[in-house]
């Protein structure tokens, strides 16, 4: 199958890289001067456990994609999505599966209700990634997870199954969901209580895999994000917290967060769904949230 990477950052990097170490016909779609080293030196993975490797993967900009793909990989930040979407509608076909990997809740159903044509599934990705610098994309940790799904088993179809396997052939740990909604929501009890937590406290993982007041919050807020689960009707099959703590103790002491970097640099961030969004599902389903209501308001002013 011809699979499409829109984005070569901590996300997309990772799997564009993988797919195309195993041979897979893949594109990725990066800009700048980190495509321009993909394209003249190839594409770099960096560890934290052993050498690393180098591809030489398709890599263009969005303007100059002209094939028709089977599997988009859609690995932007959330504020890019819209630019992602329009690329999508050009090069949109009935047959076309879209797999938002994005670190923000709800982003299949909502990409879905812009692109009626084509199959979009919901999606998340466990993986500690993030440019290095150009060309090379560094991993922090070993664990590297996609989860997918349809939101209703009537959309279910065979190809889920192959590009299952297609991952798998890769190295990538792959997981076609029987409920993404939860599937999501439990990753984004991840994702959301480190970057929230990191950034109130300029903190990185060493400072969270320690007992200390930055483990506490990172505890306080997944326990938030549980509470609100269970008033919209989801349940979890681990413990949150449990699972959580060993994902976060597996990372290098030096992870970080996009979210923290990003403003950290004076850039645009995925603030609004990481943070303010879970205050304001909080106000919606009638959830306190003082832990996340304590770190908006730090930060309300961004």
């Amino acid at each position: 199958m011809k699979y499409l990477v829109i984005g070569a950052g901590g996300t997309g990097g990772p799997i564009g890289a993988y797919l195309t170490r195993a041979g897979k016909d893949v594109t990725l779609i990066a800009r700048g001067e980190h495509l321009r080293k993909i394209c003249s030196e190839g594409l770099k993975v960096e560890t934290s456990w052993d050498d690393g490797f180098t591809v030489y993967p398709n890599a263009c900009e969005m303007e100059e994609y002209r094939e028709r793909p089977d599997v988009v990989f859609v690995c932007v930040k959330g504020y890019s999505l819209d630019e992602a979407t329009t690329f999508l509608r050009k090069i949109a076909h009935p047959d076309l599966i879209v797999i938002p990997i994005l670190n923000l809740y709800g982003t299949g159903e909502r990409l879905q209700r812009q692109l009626s044509d084509v199959c979009v599934l919901d999606g998340c990705i466990y993986v500690s990634a993030n440019i290095a610098r150009p060309g090379v994309i560094y991993m922090h940790g070993k664990i590297f997870r996609v989860v997918y799904g349809v939101r209703s088993q009537e959309e279910d179809r065979p190809v889920l199954g192959k590009i299952r396997e297609d991952l798998e052939e890769s190295g990538i740990c792959a997981i076609v969901s029987e409920n993404i909604k939860r599937d999501a929501l439990q990753k984004f009890s991840y994702v959301s209580p480190m970057a929230s937590c990191g950034l109130y406290y300029d903190a990185v993982a060493g400072d969270m895999q320690k007992e200390g007041k930055e483990r506490t919050l990172f505890v306080d807020l997944i326990r938030e994000i549980e509470k609100l689960a269970q008033k919209m009707g989801i349940s979890f099959t681990v413990d949150l917290v449990e699972n959580n703590l060993k994902i976060l103790d597996d990372l290098a002491p030096s992870a970080s967060t996009s979210m923290q970097r990003d403003i950290a640099a004076g850039k645009q961030s995925e603030i609004d769904g990481l943070l303010f969004e879970v205050v304001r599902l909080g106000e919606k389903y009638g959830v306190p949230t003082p832990a996340y209501q304590m770190v908006a308001e730090k930060f309300g002013s961004r």
